[in-house]
């Protein structure tokens, strides 16, 4: 097949190679690394010619979509596109693609560890032995998971999994999400939660998995906290912003909140003088809890089937966000 002939896909350059590899597969496709930094009057250029995308920290906006008049479909390699303009793509009738399960495993797991490293003071019982202070490990012991309530915030893909591990640990399972039925979060073993306030503050966990959107964002704002138990702890594997930031300091250092484990911030990379980091109840991590040697290969299969599946005339429906294009 001549090159004019050629669909030609724009991947990252740090896409894991076996996504590179089923696109490479296909004769029919030219696939053309790009960097993730690259700057944006280079990155808009060469969107002239593409026929589909895959992104993975890259906003995709209003101007980004319009410098590409050939583009047919968006894929982005996670479940996260709160730096794509999904209307935009809409009045154009592309579609926007997401990872599907490919990191919710890892995700859940990441949102289980934090949890347990909070609440079993990982941090600073290290910190005690390379210190050689064994006499201060009774100062403040570690808790169990063991019957304390978890409340999961968001039913989806990830937050389905996180209930399944938590119930693994025989904790007790509150579920707030207002868009799944109180029948299908009761048959996986969980209670429904109607009321987030009142969930809030029976909670001894709070584990967020949804979506970073105008009605959740700045969701844990201070009211919210302030309905927390003083010996709760917060994690956020979500998106940054879900949580005022701000506010979530005031409780830490007040005792109104026992600590935070977050793997995403409001601004990221967040500051280095970012007051929470330097917090002793506070464990973080650079947005990395859906990334895993495992999930990087995931994802990137997944995204390339997705692309391919689209210029193929047989979209992954369940993939797809704005599926209102599909009609």
């Amino acid at each position: 097949m001549s090159a004019s002939n050629r669909k030609k896909l724009l991947l990252p350059g740090t896409m894991g190679r076996a996504g590179w590899d089923v696109v490479r597969a296909r004769a029919d496709i030219e696939a053309v690394s790009y960097a993730v930094d690259m700057p944006t009057p280079e990155f808009r250029a060469i969107l002239a010619d593409a026929d589909g995308i895959a992104l993975s920290v890259t906003p995709f906006r209003e101007a980004e979509i319009a410098a590409a008049p050939r583009l047919a479909v968006v894929a982005r390699i996670g479940v996260g596109y709160d730096a794509v303009e999904v209307p935009a793509l809409t009045q154009r009738r592309i579609p926007l693609m997401v990872a599907g399960l490919a990191n919710a495993v890892s995700v859940a797991e990441h949102a289980v560890f934090l949890m347990m490293a909070l609440a079993k003071r990982g941090a600073r019982l290290h910190e005690l032995v390379q210190q050689g202070k064994w006499p201060e490990r009774f100062a403040n012991l570690p808790v169990d998971l063991f019957e304390r309530t978890v409340l999961i915030v968001g039913f989806g893909r990830i937050g389905t999994r996180t209930a399944a591990r938590c119930r693994a640990m025989e904790m007790r399972v509150l579920i707030y999400d207002p868009y799944v039925p109180a029948a299908a979060i009761r048959a996986a073993g969980c209670e429904p939660a109607a009321d987030l306030d009142a969930a809030v503050a029976e909670a001894d966990f709070i584990t967020i998995h949804c979506p970073k959107n105008p009605e959740t964002t700045g969701m844990f704002d201070a009211a919210r906290l302030a309905r927390m138990k003083p010996t709760a702890f917060l994690v956020n594997t979500a998106r940054g912003g879900i949580i005022d930031e701000t506010a979530l300091h005031g409780a830490l250092t007040s005792g109104r909140l026992a600590g935070a484990g977050l793997d995403v911030f409001e601004q990221e990379p967040t500051p280095v003088d970012n007051p929470l980091l330097h917090l002793p109840n506070v464990i973080t991590a650079p947005h990395v809890a859906g990334v895993t040697r495992e999930s990087l290969e995931r994802m990137a299969v997944a995204t390339a089937r997705n692309l391919l599946s689209v210029l193929d005339g047989t979209p992954i429906r369940e993939n797809v966000i704005n599926k209102e294009v599909l009609s």
